[in-house]
């Protein structure tokens, strides 16, 4: 049996488990355009252990919005990319670790208008892209919702690193609504609940795409009920033109600063986030573009898709563009 450490929603795979879960994700990586229902098989031979603490974790049991998988295998590994290359890791078995995890949890999900829908993300550093405020980054990325803009943002979502930064410095930045939220004034906590924000596209969704970037809202920044809220808030991108809505945002990161907490991940380390009660980011690295830079991969899981898109999206998968969908929900 893998170790469990409840206090961090953390379990460490044993080496048989580890086995385990390499064999089944082999067979899994060669499933990633199958529709949800032909994993279900490999879902129920997962490790006990590694199923329980994800459901729990679904299940927002005692959760404080994350939780850490160790001693993932990751297999063979080519050289760190330096450029932007979707197909450098088909079918390894690391695409079926995170499609077995995000199917766990929801089902695998890719957007069209990122990445071209791809479902695995390789997080690494690209030459010439060092101050972009994105997965080919190397500098401070403050706390955010991932997919802040969209209506149907994933619930979940998932790194796993494949190499450390050189100075083993670099971490991934987690900090949780529910944590933050008693250290704001009621008048601030109730701003934040006022559909009066603003989110613009995030970069990675707007590559392509001329002019100044789309936004999206109004929308509230915090929801849902006062004991168990949830949050939709990117530090870049979201914005409001009232001044008590923004020295509210002003509050509420200052708050997510000080309860956030800053993971170091290991080769085999796999956080997950709920999407809707924590953000995340990064701390700055330095590259070298050696081949052996920081290398995390990362998945997005939804719970569910409504029937409108599914009957839109021309993969099973992958949801349809912004422009298809924009003002839908």
């Amino acid at each position: 049996m893998g170790i469990i450490a409840q206090e961090l929603n953390e379990y460490r795979l044993s080496e048989s488990e580890a086995a385990k879960v390499g064999a089944l994700s082999g067979v899994a990586a060669r499933l990633s355009d199958s529709i949800p229902i032909v994993l279900s098989g490999l879902l129920l031979d997962l490790p006990d252990g590694m199923r329980k603490t994800f459901l729990d974790f679904g299940a927002d049991v005692e959760s404080n919005g994350y939780c850490l998988l160790r001693g993932v295998p990751i297999g063979e590994l080519p050289n760190t990319p330096q450029s932007h290359d979707p197909h450098i890791l088909d079918e390894h078995p690391t695409n079926g670790t995170l499609m077995l995890v995000a199917d766990l949890l929801g089902s695998l999900t890719g957007y069209q208008d990122e990445k071209s829908g791809a479902l695995f993300h390789d997080v690494h550093p690209v030459r010439g892209e060092e101050g972009r405020i994105e997965n080919s980054g190397s500098v401070a990325f403050d706390w955010h919702t991932e997919n802040v803009h969209h209506p149907l943002r994933p619930d979940y979502l998932g790194l796993l690193c494949l190499r450390q930064d050189h100075e083993q410095v670099a971490a991934t930045r987690v900090s949780s609504v529910r944590n933050a939220l008693p250290l704001l004034t009621d008048e601030q906590v109730e701003e934040l609940r006022r559909p009066q924000f603003h989110s613009l596209y995030p970069t990675s969704f707007t590559r392509d795409m001329p002019g100044p970037r789309p936004s999206a809202g109004p929308h509230p920044v915090i929801f849902g009920p006062a004991d168990r809220p949830f949050m939709r808030f990117n530090s870049h991108n979201t914005q409001s033109d009232r001044p008590e809505a923004r020295e509210a945002l002003s509050a509420l990161a200052a708050a997510l600063e000080v309860v956030g907490r800053d993971l170091v991940l290991e080769p085999g380390d796999l956080v997950v986030l709920d999407n809707h009660v924590v953000v995340h980011g990064r701390t700055a690295f330095t590259p070298r573009y050696d081949g052996r830079d920081r290398w995390l991969r990362r998945f997005y899981s939804l719970r569910s898709t409504p029937l409108w898109a599914q009957r839109m999206m021309r993969h099973p998968r992958v949801l349809p563009a912004m422009t298809e969908i924009r003002g839908v929900v």
